[in-house]
């Protein structure tokens, strides 16, 4: 029978170069860019402004209210990694602070999404470690029962697996699975390469409901210009 909970230490990971620039084209562009897939939702926001960041997740499987699981979690971090916590039940309790966050950071995390709760935000911010919070609660939790680290996840319906790259930034959190990620950086920079075309024929005074063909698709729907 195998493992009910269970601390996974070795994942694959993403080539660093292309983490990066998926964080760099940032979350509305990947989202799109992969047929409007990934989004962890409107729910789960930054607690800063003006962060963008990609990783590597590791993921974790905690009781709710109990954080020993990310104690646990901590020790399998590598530099460029980005802490992707879930329940078992949703969660308001702040389970993650500033003392962890100082232990993510001497270990080079470069985040955290948590579906549940964080507190010590101040601190936090003073810090200069980002995270993604569906609550900020200084409700305070045990360490006490059992999860695992690196299993698949779920959050909001969408699948995260050890080793995905998690993109996040003021717009949200996208998840990208590792298999898709050279293909969803090829897919972003094309996106972006054609919004820097766009913008310049908006920008020279061209209308968006003329080049996007948007005119006649009106038309054809019925809508009438009059004077």
């Amino acid at each position: 029978m195998a493992a009910q909970h269970i601390v996974k230490r070795t994942i694959e990971r993403t080539d660093s170069e292309v983490i990066a620039g998926l964080g760099d084209a940032g979350t509305a562009t990947v989202h799109e860019a992969i047929g409007r897939r990934g989004y962890l939702g409107p729910d789960l926001r930054p607690i800063q402004q003006g962060t963008k960041v990609g990783g590597s997740a590791v993921t974790v499987l905690s009781h709710p209210g109990d954080n020993i699981m990310i104690h646990a979690a901590v020790e399998i971090c590598q530099p460029g990694d980005l802490l992707v916590v879930t329940n078992t039940a949703p969660s308001t309790h702040g389970m993650f602070g500033d003392l962890l966050a100082s232990s993510l950071m001497a270990r080079g995390v470069v985040g955290l999404v948590m579906d549940a709760g964080v507190r010590d935000t101040l601190d936090l911010r003073a810090m200069g470690f980002a995270v993604w919070s569906r609550h900020v609660s200084c409700e305070g939790t045990v360490k006490n029962t059992p999860g695992s680290v690196n299993v698949p996840i779920s959050i909001n319906g969408v699948i995260i697996e050890p080793g995905d790259v998690i993109c996040a930034d003021d717009d949200g959190v996208v998840a990208v699975p590792r298999s898709e990620a050279d293909w969803a950086l090829e897919q972003s920079n094309a996106r972006l390469e054609n919004e820097t075309v766009s913008r310049a024929r908006l920008q020279a005074g061209e209308l968006g409901l003329d080049m996007y063909g948007l005119r006649q698709k009106l038309i054809d729907l019925g809508v009438e210009w009059i004077e």
